[in-house]
């Protein structure tokens, strides 16, 4: 696997999926989740995103990756629901 300078895609798994010709969606969704998986536990999963989303999707904005990309960022941004049987009066 080729090392990558890149603090956000040190493994270059994100600038690979864009090298792929006719990658598919669900191909970019794995690679997403091995990406996701693999970023260093010091880096800020939030801001890694967002920085590689602003440099792709002005790049290749039709692509799969640049799709799954932002999604990542809005699932990054929702709000976490604290609830279930915790959250209940007793």
């Amino acid at each position: 696997m080729p090392r990558s300078d890149d603090p956000n895609d040190h493994k270059g798994l994100i600038r690979e999926a864009y090298r792929i010709e006719g990658i598919t969606l669900p191909e970019c969704r794995s690679i997403f989740l091995d990406w996701a998986l693999s970023l260093p536990a010091e880096r800020d999963q939030k801001q890694a995103l967002t920085e590689l989303h602003a440099t792709y999707a002005v790049q290749d904005a039709d692509h799969p990756m640049t799709q799954v990309l932002a999604e990542g960022l809005q699932s990054a941004q929702a709000p976490k629901r604290r609830g279930g049987w915790r959250s209940r009066p007793r």
